[in-house]
C-alpha cells in the first residue's frame, strides 16, 4: 500500500503542485593564470554568497548574449571570447525580495575574458573575486555548480 501512495505522490500529486524552474542563463568567466583557469566569481546582492554572474533570459538576445550583458552589468567584464555552446547546467533556490524561494535551473556559457573594468553597473553592489576552479568550487553553496567547476 505504502508503494502505491508513494508512486502516486511522485508521479501524479507531486508534478502538480510544484512550480515549474525558472530559467536563467549564467557566466562561466575564466582566464588562464599561470597555466590553470581561473573563475572570476561574484557576490549575490540579497544573500552575499558566490556565484556565477546570472540573470534572466533577454527578449531578442540569445542566451549566450544575454549572459555575456549579465557578466558585464554584475562583474564589469570585457569578453575576448563568448562560447555559443553551454558548458552545462545548476539548479538553485532564487529567493525573491519578499523571502519566498523559487526554484530555478541556469544554462552556464563560458566566457574568456579579456579585461575587466574597474566601473560597471552593479559595480558597488557586489564584491568579484578571481579563483582557481577548485577553490571557486568550494566556494559555492550549489552542489551542480560544484561538479560544473570541477569538471570545466
Amino acid at each position: 500500500m505504502n508503494s502505491i501512495l508513494t508512486k502516486a505522490w511522485d508521479d501524479v500529486l507531486s508534478p502538480m503542485i510544484q512550480r515549474p524552474k525558472r530559467r536563467q542563463v549564467a557566466a562561466l568567466c575564466y582566464r588562464k593564470r599561470k597555466g590553470r583557469k581561473e573563475v572570476l566569481l561574484v557576490t549575490t546582492r540579497g544573500t552575499g554568497r558566490w556565484m556565477l554572474p546570472k540573470g534572466w533570459p533577454m527578449q531578442g538576445k540569445t542566451a549566450p548574449e544575454a549572459a555575456r550583458i549579465e557578466a558585464w552589468e554584475e562583474a564589469g567584464v570585457r569578453p575576448a571570447k563568448v562560447g555559443r555552446r553551454a558548458v552545462g547546467a545548476f539548479d538553485y533556490l532564487k529567493i525573491d525580495d519578499g523571502g519566498l524561494a523559487h526554484p530555478c535551473s541556469a544554462t552556464v556559457y563560458p566566457i574568456k575574458v579579456a579585461d575587466v573594468a574597474s566601473e560597471f553597473p552593479e559595480a558597488g553592489q557586489r564584491k568579484r573575486k578571481w579563483v582557481r576552479m577548485e577553490r571557486a568550487a568550494e566556494m559555492v553553496q550549489e552542489p551542480g555548480l560544484q561538479d560544473l567547476l570541477r569538471a570545466f
